[in-house]
C-alpha cells in the first residue's frame, strides 16, 4: 500500500464519530493490543452484505468520497475498494480471522441462507465430528468455518455466555515454523506465550481481546501483502519508542515510523519473517 493511501484511510477514519474507545474494548489493557484488518477487494456490496447484513457488523461512512469501513467489537475492518486480491487467505501466513458468537446454530443458518459457502468440514480434522457445519471441537467448544467474500476465511467459535452478538476473537497463522511464529509475536509484540493442551492442534499466544493462533502448515505458505487479507493491524502506545526498538532489535521498518500531526496519528510498517504484512498505528483508539 502507497503512505498516500494509508493517510488517506487513516484521515478519514479520524473524521468519523462512531469510532471511539468503546470500539476497542480492551484499548486500556496493555501497551499492545489488536487494533484492525485490511482488506483488498473490488466488491464493496459483496463486502457489505457477509460483514455487515450477514455477521451484524456496523457500516460507517464518512469523509467527501464516503470512504467505508466496518467495525465489530474490538476490530476495525479498513478496504481497499479498488485493489483486485491476488489470491484468498488460505495458503498464506494469515490462513484466517476469528470471530466469537453466542450461538452458532443461529448464526450458520444464516451464512448458509445468504449464498456463502461453509467449509468447516474442510477445515477440521477427519476425526472431528460436524453436524449441520458446525465441529464439535471440543466437548465444551462449537466452531465453524465459512469462505467470505474474495476468499477470505472466517472461523466462528460458540463462546455461550458472550454478550456481545459478535466479537473480535482470534487471528489464524499458519507456517512451516509456528511455534518460531509464536516466539516472534510474543517476543516483538509483548504477547502471552500460552501452554498448549496437550494434544493441541496449535500453539498461542495472547493480547488482550485477541488470540494469535499459529498452525503447522505441510505446505509452505507466502506473505499477505496484495492477498485478500492484506496486513493485520496492532494499536501501539508510545509507536515512535516501539519501532526504535524494533530497529534496535533489526527488525526492518518497511515504513517508518510516520507523524501526523493534524490527525493526532502515527503509523509504522513492518513484516514478520514470514512475510505477513502488519501496520502498527497509534492514535485511533483516542478518536471520538
Amino acid at each position: 500500500m502507497k503512505i498516500r493511501d494509508i493517510l488517506a484511510v487513516l484521515a478519514l477514519a479520524l473524521t468519523a464519530p462512531s469510532i471511539s474507545h468503546a470500539q476497542i474494548l480492551v484499548a486500556g489493557e496493555g501497551p499492545v493490543v489488536y487494533g484492525h484488518h485490511h482488506l483488498n477487494t473490488t466488491d464493496m456490496a459483496a463486502q457489505k452484505k457477509f460483514y455487515v447484513d450477514t455477521l451484524g457488523g456496523t457500516l460507517v461512512k464518512f469523509g467527501e468520497n464516503n470512504q467505508e469501513i466496518i467495525k465489530f467489537p474490538n476490530v476495525l475492518i479498513f478496504f481497499r475498494p479498488m485493489q483486485a486480491p491476488t489470491g484468498g487467505s488460505i495458503g498464506t501466513t494469515m490462513n484466517h480471522i476469528g470471530f466469537s458468537v453466542p450461538n452458532l446454530s443461529t448464526l450458520v443458518p444464516k451464512i448458509k441462507a445468504a449464498g456463502y459457502k461453509m467449509i468447516t468440514t474442510d477445515s477440521v480434522a477427519a476425526t472431528v465430528k460436524v453436524t449441520n457445519d458446525i465441529a464439535a471441537a471440543s466437548p465444551t467448544t462449537n466452531i465453524a468455518f465459512a469462505l467470505g467474500p474474495e476468499d477470505v476465511k472466517v472461523e466462528f467459535v460458540e463462546v455461550k455466555d458472550q454478550k456481545a452478538p459478535i466479537q473480535l476473537h482470534h487471528l489464524h497463522f499458519f507456517g512451516q515454523q509456528n511455534t518460531e511464529m509464536q516466539a516472534w509475536y510474543a517476543k516483538t509484540f509483548g504477547a502471552k506465550m500460552l501452554t498448549p493442551n496437550p494434544g493441541a492442534a496449535f500453539v498461542q499466544d495472547q493480547l488482550p481481546g485477541v488470540f494469535l493462533n499459529f498452525t503447522p502448515s505441510p505446505t509452505p505458505t507466502v506473505g499477505t501483502t496484495g492477498r485478500s487479507i492484506d496486513h493485520i493491524g496492532f494499536e501501539i502506545k508510545n509507536l515512535e519508542a516501539f519501532t526504535r526498538k524494533l530497529e534496535a532489535d533489526g527488525i526492518k521498518l518497511d515504513r517508518p515510523y510516520t507523524k501526523v500531526p493534524a490527525l493526532g496519528i502515527a503509523i509504522a510498517f513492518i513484516k514478520d519473517p514470514w512475510g505477513t504484512y502488519i501496520e502498527m498505528t497509534e492514535g485511533l483508539v483516542a478518536v471520538k
